[in-house]
Order: C-alpha cells, then structure tokens, then sequence
C-alpha cells in the first residue's frame, strides 16, 4: 500500500498563537516541512516545527525565512505587517494563504450573502475589519492568481481565550436559572479551529484560489442552546429577556465583560447566516456542532468552568441582573 507524505515546505506568519498553532499541527500531520515566523511571545510551536524568532516591526524581519516556499499562510490583521511580507516573501512562494475575517463586509443584514458582498472602506485602520480589507488589497496586488483569501467567521474550540462559545457550554454545565436574549430570529455560525485548520492546509496542497467564507453552517440560536443543553446535561430554566431590558441592565453584545457572547441585534443577523457553499465546494469539512460544543465543554472543565471570563456574566452578575423585575 502506498502512503501520500506531503514534503512541501510551509511557512506560517504566526504559528505560536491558538489559530496559527493549529495550522501548524495539521500541516505536521500531512507530513510537512513547517516553519513558523513569530517572536515566540504567546506560547510555543507545535513538536516538529521551526521557530524562527523574529519581530516583524523591525528591519530584516524576513531574514530568517528567505528561499521557497510551497505555502505560505499569513495570519496578521496588521497592514504594516502584511505589506512588509509580501514584499520579502511573495515571489518566492509559489501559494498563499491570507486569513481574513467576515468582519471586511459592509452590511450584516443580508442572510445568505456570498463573497461578492460589499467590503467596508479602509479608511481606520484601527479597526479590525478595515484593517483585513487594508491587508486583503495588498495581498492581491502582490501575489494576484496564486492568492486565498480565506474569511472565516467566528473560530470556536479548545483553547480559545475570547470565551465567546465556551460560555454557554459551560454555563448550560453549571445549571440554575440561565439569562439569554429573545431566541427568535437569532442565529450561530461556528466553524471548529480544527476543521478550518485542516482546511487551510489541504488548500495550499490542493492549490485552491480566490476568496471563501471559511464559516460553519447556521442555525438558530435556540438550536444551538438546545443542543449545548443536551451536552452539558442542563438542568435549570432558560429565561429570555428583550434587547430594550438587556440594554437597560448595561448587558453588552457579542463578547467582552459582562455581555451576553453572541449575542446580536437582530438587524445584524445576516452576521451568523454568511453563504458557505465555496468552502464546502473547495473540499471544506465541518464537524457536527455537537462534536464541537463537547470539545469546547472539556476544555472550560479542564480550564476551569468557574473561572473568571473575557466574556459573560459572572454568577453574581447574573443573578443580580435575573433579580430585576
């Protein structure tokens, strides 16, 4: 039996952090030769990749990776950063990976929208999705038909720090009476660091091009939560509260202290609902939602369930808040 070894030679701008680790784990696993280019401050490579230590602010950053590359997979939603790499490094790689974000798109109120949607202006590049738009202008300038421009939505699963999934995993586990916005009309797209991982990898092998939503299936909030229940073998009540009073107890959206994570007016909801088909059609593969919620659910037990949180409401918060009449 023959086995297909992958000997490309891979170069990640990152690879110490949670999304660029993980891409450097699944291209070790496919058998390739993987360097990582960072300055090593957020954590470590995985087993069997190079680190070349370098601050990509400085002059000669790119030293240390001059030469060939089958791949290259930038990560950085900083413009300076993205330039400076794509004049050191894009005539020698012969494909490349940007990883953008859904946040480059004007409008969140239309279910269903391709990658054709209208893209924000970059004119504050301070902001994280007209910066992405910055850094996609220039990638395509430089590298136009070898170029992916991948836009996933929101990354969930083990080792994500922002707690904008695992809250509700892990505050369906704890029980007791839960606070959630009106379900209605409210969505989640997910997409498994994993699975988009192995996705961005197989691209570069398979030489996949263009720009994709790189975003999990939707579905409706109250699916989710009921699936997350399941999981977490909830027991307890689930109380909606409207936008009006959420706002009034100073409740945020999406993530932050003391919000409700995912949490989004509903006006916006064409956030949750991006068209996946290209990602699907390039070979994208998705675990099923409760695969994931399970990983993430281990992993805030493993971490610490109680914890103290980037994102949600703290016990006594809620109970507070849960209080008001």
């Amino acid at each position: 039996m023959l086995f297909y070894v992958d000997m490309r030679r891979v170069l990640i701008l990152g690879g110490t952090g949670w999304l660029g680790h993980a891409i450097a784990e699944a291209a070790l696993r496919s058998g390739a030769n993987v360097t990582c280019l960072a300055r090593g401050e957020s954590g470590t490579v995985p087993k069997g990749a190079h680190l070349v230590r370098a601050d990509r602010t400085q002059p000669g950053a790119y030293n240390g990776v001059r030469g060939d590359w089958d791949d290259v997979i930038e990560i950085s939603s900083d413009p300076e950063q993205v330039e400076s790499a794509l004049h050191a490094l894009a005539n020698h790689a012969a494909h490349w990976t940007f990883v953008s974000t859904v946040s480059v798109y004007e409008r969140n109120d239309e279910p269903d929208a391709d990658e054709m949607a209208s893209l924000l202006t970059p004119v504050d590049l301070s902001d994280y999705g007209q910066a992405k738009v910055a850094a996609e202008h220039s990638s395509a300038q430089h590298l136009r038909e070898k170029l992916l421009i991948a836009r996933p939505g929101l990354i969930v699963g083990p080792g994500d720090t922002t707690d904008r999934f695992g809250y509700w995993p892990a505050r369906l586990h704890r029980g007791g009476r839960v606070l959630t916005p009106i379900l209605a009309d409210r969505f989640v797209q997910a997409i498994d660091v994993d699975d988009l991982a192995e996705w961005i990898v197989n691209s570069g092998r398979a030489g996949t091009t263009g720009t994709i939503n790189a975003v999990g299936n939707s579905l409706p909030l109250s699916d989710f939560l009921e699936l997350t229940a399941a999981v977490s073998e909830f027991t307890g009540d689930v109380e909606e509260r409207d936008d009006a009073w959420l706002a009034a107890q100073k409740i945020q959206h999406w993530a932050g202290p003391r919000s409700l994570p995912r949490w989004i007016p509903v006006s916006d909801a064409g956030f949750a609902q991006r068209n996946n088909d290209r990602f699907h059609a390039s070979g994208g593969k998705l675990r099923p939602i409760e695969e994931t919620i399970t990983r993430a659910l281990n992993d805030e037990i493993s971490r610490g369930r109680d914890r103290p949180r980037q994102a949600g409401l703290d016990p006594e918060d809620e109970a507070q808040v849960l209080a008001v009449h």
